[in-house]
């Protein structure tokens, strides 16, 4: 059965701490969205004490649960379950386990693994097949910790237009952890890769709920497979994975969007030619020009997989429940990250994009692969409605611009604006 979860270092003390608040807010959310009338229904998912999972559903399609393990997050589906962490939550380096998004492909999900019996196989195009124990993974090999951005392909895919099809996120389909494990590499090698090895693929313990559906199975050019920075993680900050991220072990590939972070990992296999999978050649494929923009009437014919994040930056704060106020100073907050060169400068605009100035990167140094945190202060001269822009540049001077339209809602970074309202 899971063991139980236990803080190892400060660090999830201080998440605990900063979570009261956070905590409190979302509650706020919930209580704000009810005035405006909503009806209430109860899950099937049981939380580990026996509670049953309370669903609020709201009349503008926003809906809040709590799942176990979770604190009360935006729900998109929950079969499979997909739920979104609410932006204040970025208001911290690391987000916190509970407050992590979710997302899966199919509903057959495994809600529980006995780690006596659990193993993790690595085979294939090897000299010498693995099978291991989360145990083993923990003994034998060195512990690797990094911190890395993990986002949805889809993040803010309900800001396209024209609309697509898949799950509606807002922003909050990303999160920023410390993750440990063992090096990918370090298995591979033990496992001794054969000469003319071409890709390696991975699998988890979810299964699609029929047998004509495509069992959930990503790729990697050997390469990337055996370079230093991708892990098979069995923490999250600190602590063993929540079971909704991937227990008891994830595929972590820095940079890269999330659907190669393979949950509830249990099989790596070393391939001599190319993988042809259903998530490789049909899904998860955007135009190979990434400045291509396509229209419904004409899409792009020249695909290649998603691979590494694009530059962006998410307005973090003023949220709904601050209140501006005319000659009063505050703090315009928000996050930044790329695929790995690092952020190099944020720039805010308070009037449309007429002008821009920029923002003071956090000192807090996690690594390339982290998101950064940025900020500015703002004192509004009068009342009224302002747009607020704001616009990363990456270390390898990429910069947020124009969005470009694609037909699956992949890879948005184009400059938000958002309307802030000052009394």
């Amino acid at each position: 059965m899971r063991t139980p979860q236990k803080e190892t270092h400060n660090q999830a003390t201080d998440l605990q701490e900063s979570n009261h608040v956070s905590r409190r807010k979302f509650l706020l959310l919930a209580a704000t969205v009810a005035a405006g009338g909503l009806t209430s229904a109860c899950s099937n998912l049981s939380n580990e004490d026996g509670r049953q999972s309370s669903i609020i559903k709201v009349r503008d399609g926003l809906s809040v649960a709590r799942f176990p393990e979770k604190e009360e997050l935006i729900l998109l589906t929950d079969r499979p379950p997909q739920l979104e962490t609410p932006l204040f939550y970025y208001r911290q380096d690391l987000t916190p386990n509970e407050a992590f998004f979710v997302r899966w492909h199919f509903s057959g999900i495994p809600t529980s693994v006995d780690l006596r019996t659990f193993k993790l196989t690595v085979g294939g195009h090897v000299q010498k097949p693995l099978t291991l124990s989360v145990d083993d993974l923990r003994k034998q090999f060195e512990p690797v910790s990094l911190v890395a951005v993990n986002q949805c392909s889809g993040n803010s895919r309900s800001f396209f237009s024209p609309q697509v099809p898949g799950g509606q996120w807002g922003h909050g389909a990303v999160g920023n952890a410390r993750w440990t494990g063992v090096r990918l590499k370090d298995l591979l090698n033990k496992a001794g890769v054969k000469p003319q090895a071409m890709q390696v693929t991975f699998a988890g313990l979810d299964e699609p709920p029929l047998y004509s559906m495509h069992k959930f199975v990503k790729a990697l050019e050997i390469e990337h497979a055996i370079s230093d920075e991708l892990l098979v993680a069995y923490e999250m900050n600190g602590e063993p994975l929540p079971m909704l991220n991937g227990f008891p072990l994830r595929l972590v590939v820095p940079g890269w969007y999330a659907t190669y972070w393979v949950k509830s990992l249990s099989k790596i296999e070393v391939l001599p030619s190319k993988f042809d999978g259903f998530w490789m050649e049909k899904a998860y494929r955007i135009p190979r020009n990434e400045n291509a923009s396509e229209t419904p009437e004409n899409l792009a014919k020249d695909t290649i997989p998603i691979n590494r994040m694009n530059v962006r930056s998410i307005l973090v704060r003023p949220d709904f429940t601050d209140v501006v106020r005319a000659g009063k100073q505050i703090e315009i907050e928000g996050i930044a990250f790329d695929g790995g060169s690092g952020i190099s400068k944020v720039e805010v605009s308070v009037d449309g994009g007429a002008s821009w100035s920029v923002a003071q990167l956090d000192n807090s140094d996690n690594g390339k692969f982290s998101f950064k945190r940025w900020r500015m202060p703002w004192t509004p001269v009068s009342t009224g409605s302002y747009k607020v822009l704001t616009r990363a540049t990456s270390g390898d001077g990429k910069v947020q611009g124009p969005q470009f339209w694609n037909k699956s809602g992949y890879m948005r970074n184009g400059i938000e604006q958002n309307e802030v309202p000052v009394v």
